[in-house]
């Protein structure tokens, strides 16, 4: 199983548990991604995201997207996309 890189953790809203990150390669539905930092380390297949409110499927490098989490997130937590 490997990994790449494609972003990091900007803000964590913690009442509906949504992380937003900014990317750095292409992300969509389906994904299964490794989210990791200094006290964060978990794996999760992305359900939905959005900008700016609105649902997307895929996003491109350079997005701001907001995704819902399942645990607490750190601002500049790693975003790994998990390839297999």
């Amino acid at each position: 199983m490997d990994k790449k890189e494609i972003g990091r953790i900007s803000h964590y809203f913690g009442k509906p548990q949504v992380a937003a990150l900014v990317l750095t390669d292409d992300l969509k539905t389906g994904d299964r991604i490794s989210i990791e930092g200094h006290t964060t380390d978990f794996e999760m297949v992305i359900t939905s995201m959005q900008i700016e409110h609105d649902v997307i499927t895929e996003a491109k490098a350079g997005d701001n997207i907001g995704i819902k989490v399942p645990e607490k997130v750190r601002e500049h937590d790693t975003v790994y996309k998990i390839i297999e």
